[in-house]
């Protein structure tokens, strides 16, 4: 199971940034991506659960485009701004079946969020510039971590801290809510 290490932070200009990405980061290609949310409505005493599923199309720097899409679980925790994730995720073909599937199991879709933008990557850290439909620009960073150790934690923190520093962004722009969470906001 993977960990993932993420910071997404508000960009207030998107151009100046992919500029300094396209410096310093190497360029994978643009996407565009539409997730709903579907959520289990059973017995009210259950926490309820949700599941993402993804639509993806990426247009990779080095070939043609790929529609893919995939089905997500995480277990999700926001420290310091900072999201650390337990992910589950693996590709569902055709997305059509599995929403069969997950509706006989008593999933309903909920809320759905469109983004599009740039993904670079640095080394361990992957980056994308995205257009948040209904939000605006954002930066996420990610380090997807083998372990959930405090100090692999702590490292790729540091890591991402830095380099968010690096694109001239400041702490504070840091966004600690879910998109999920800030979509709900807006009605």
């Amino acid at each position: 199971m993977a960990t993932e290490i993420e910071i997404k932070a508000h960009v207030q200009d998107s151009e100046a940034i992919k500029l300094i990405l396209e410096e310093k980061a190497k360029y994978e290609g643009s996407f565009e991506k539409e997730d709903i949310y579907w959520f289990f409505d059973g017995k009210p005493e259950l926490k309820p659960q949700k599941l993402r599923i993804r639509s993806e199309k990426r247009s990779l720097h080095s070939g043609s485009p790929e529609l893919l899409c995939f089905a997500t679980c995480k277990n999700k925790e926001v420290i310091d701004g900072i999201e650390i994730n337990e992910e589950h995720e693996f590709e569902v073909n055709p997305r059509s079946e599995f929403e069969a599937f997950i509706k006989q199991m008593g999933f309903k879709p909920g809320i759905s969020k469109k983004k599009k933008g740039w993904a670079f990557s640095l080394g361990k850290i992957n980056i994308e510039l995205s257009d948040v439909e209904g939000l605006g620009w954002f930066v996420e960073l990610e380090i997807v971590a083998d372990n959930s150790r405090p100090e692999t934690i702590a490292e790729a923190k540091k890591q991402l801290l830095d380099f968010l520093s690096g694109l001239g962004i400041k702490k504070e722009a840091i966004e600690s809510r879910y998109y999920i969470d800030m979509l709900k906001e807006l009605g």
